[in-house]
């Protein structure tokens, strides 16, 4: 099996957009950070994640051979080739993978954000040395990813791990995909933000929340015990499911060291064993993580 010494990988998130080189003993050869754009819709995404690939391919030494992966809040179709079940809307029914190869004229890779995390943290991050582990991000969106004895499972329609997008609550909020009290809509970033403003009509940041919960304030401490409990809800009962070796959890929302305090307790709580003994692993690679995945995932399957 030929390898690829140069390794191009894109983590496209809702706030910021990353790429990373690496060279052929995975050392960094060039890292950007740019932030994603939003008024500009698809086509201002499409254009700069074009610039990107374009800065690192000025860096590959000629006649070198190079991949690219790139990791997307969402996933493609392997019927039509469209992205479907994006977090960035602006996206879906898109073909994206399509779209980047016609203009930059080489093959592209194209992930699941959760998954590109899951195999870098899996690989050599907090999760190193397990054998099944349920990767989770939590930030703007929630997803999630199966590792498996040193893969990631992708499933029939490519969509295994999207335990965002699982209904807890029938009477919820309404979600962008179409169903009511998703994961997402209690356990997100913006989930918590929108709780917030459908009881108190005051806008605050998920920052802000948390620190008026700490600070003791009535308003945010119902609501962040409300998140708590949904965390504990949501992943208690995917660990009965699975019963995986480990949790790992990455995105903005894994800083939150309440998490892994209050919100194992509740885990413990709702998950159907008298003790629990689950590792919940903060990330160890940071908010690079899914870059890190994609570089490494987009070298495989170009193997």
């Amino acid at each position: 099996m030929a390898t690829i010494p140069y390794k191009m990988g894109i983590d496209l998130g809702g706030t910021k957009t990353e790429s990373i080189l690496l060279d052929p003993e995975d050392n960094v050869a060039f890292r950007k950070r740019i932030h994603t754009p939003k008024s500009e819709g698809y086509s201002g995404i499409l254009e700069s994640i074009l610039h990107l690939i374009s800065d690192m391919k000025k860096r590959i030494p000629n006649g070198n051979k190079h991949s690219i992966g790139i990791g997307i809040p969402g996933a493609i179709d392997s019927e039509t080739g469209l992205v479907q079940n994006a977090n960035t809307t602006c996206l879906i029914g898109q073909p994206f993978q399509h779209d980047l190869e016609q203009a930059s004229g080489i093959p592209v890779a194209m992930e699941n954000d959760a998954n590109c995390f899951t195999l870098a943290e899996c690989r050599s991050g907090a999760a190193k040395g397990y054998k099944v582990v349920f990767g989770i991000i939590m930030g703007t969106g929630c997803g999630g990813a199966f590792f498996i004895n040193d893969s990631i499972q992708k499933g029939r329609h490519s969509i295994s791990g999207e335990w965002g997008h699982f209904s807890i609550d029938p009477h919820g909020a309404e979600c962008y995909c179409g169903n009511k009290g998703c994961i997402e809509t209690k356990i997100s970033g913006s989930g918590v933000e929108s709780s917030y403003f459908r009881k108190f009509g005051t806008p605050l940041t998920m920052v802000e929340i948390v620190n008026g919960y700490r600070n003791g304030l009535p308003e945010c401490m119902e609501i962040f015990l409300q998140f708590l409990d949904d965390f504990g809800g949501s992943l208690g009962g995917l660990i009965s499911i699975i019963d995986p070796d480990a949790v790992v959890i990455g995105g903005g929302l894994s800083n939150i060291d309440e998490l892994y305090r209050e919100g194992l307790q509740q885990v413990r709580r709702y998950a159907f064993h008298r003790s629990v003994q689950t590792p919940i692993l903060k990330n160890r690679l940071g908010d690079s993580a899914g870059v890190y995945g994609a570089a490494w995932l987009g070298a495989e399957m170009f193997q």
